[in-house]
């Protein structure tokens, strides 16, 4: 559920030979009426955005892996 002050995060998703790339592209912010504020350090290459709930340590299980990571 989203709440009034509850940080997200935002990625760019991609498509690599190893799998899929998740590339952070910033963070969101959900205000008191719900709406949220999405504040970018990237554009996506493709338009599309993919935001979640910020964690500490993400599971790759399905074959995601962030840029940058080895694997």
């Amino acid at each position: 559920m989203l709440t009034a002050g509850k940080r997200l995060a935002v990625f760019s998703i991609r498509e690599g030979k190893g799998g899929s790339i998740w590339v952070r592209a910033g963070s969101a912010f959900v205000n008191k009426d719900g709406s949220l504020n999405v504040l970018l350090d990237v554009l996506p290459l493709d338009g599309k955005l993919h935001v979640r709930e910020a964690a500490e340590k993400r599971d790759t299980a399905a074959g995601g892996r962030f840029a940058g990571e080895s694997g």
